[in-house]
């Protein structure tokens, strides 16, 4: 099995909609941070991947059709390169209520990781180096430094993807551009709406006893 649709964009932009949504539209599972948090396997692939070394991505997605979110965010490039004739789909939203939305969520959440169990402590030590120190330099708390790599990263994933290949994609617009992008018919339910900032903060991370 070979993915069928790679998400470029960062987390907080409606990933976690987009994964039911592609999942109610048949390109599922979608392999999601929640995913490495629920299976751990996934953590030692995505802990070598951030000190450098690439893992066999036919491996690591194995029984996956699709992926959004970090950590398979970061590697955009090379899935579209491994997979090139899956679409990509950068998720966007406003660069302030993204900013807003991480330092609510995953930053802290990332920054906070002490005491939990070990499989979820690694995944925080993985996603720390990667999202926070790799990717934002380690100043993903400085809101201009911030929303200058997120606006970056897309002008970049737009730069780079064929624009027939890439769908610029804000959850809010619903089913209509994401299903005539993946040439799927709209279904009559609702678009997903899901993961807001209140709903991440309700969840209780597992801590070692």
């Amino acid at each position: 099995m070979t993915l069928d649709v790679i998400g470029a964009g960062f987390g907080r932009t409606g990933t976690n909609s987009l994964k039911l949504a592609l999942e109610q539209l048949g390109f599922g599972p979608c392999h999601h941070m929640f995913e490495v948090r629920d299976n751990p396997r996934l953590v030692p692939y995505w802990a070598a991947a951030a000190r450098g070394q690439m893992p066999d991505w036919d491996e690591l997605f194995d029984g996956y059709r699709s992926t959004v979110d970090w950590p398979s965010a970061a590697f955009w490039r090379e899935l579209a390169d491994h997979y090139p004739d899956a679409p990509v789909i950068l998720s966007v939203r406003p660069p302030e209520a993204w900013f807003k939305s991480v330092m609510a969520t995953i930053y802290p959440s990332m920054r906070d990781r002490a005491g939990r169990t070990p499989n979820d402590r690694a995944r925080g030590d993985m996603a720390w180096e990667l999202i926070v120190q790799q990717t934002f330099s380690g100043r993903m708390d400085d809101a201009a430094h911030a929303m200058a790599v997120f606006e970056a990263h897309n002008t970049e994933v737009q730069r780079t993807i064929a624009p027939d290949r890439l769908l610029t994609f804000d959850v809010a617009e619903g089913w209509a551009p994401l299903c005539r992008h993946l040439g799927v018919t709209v279904p009559e339910t609702p678009f997903p709406r899901t993961n807001s900032t209140e709903q991440f903060r309700s969840r209780r991370v597992p801590k070692d006893n």
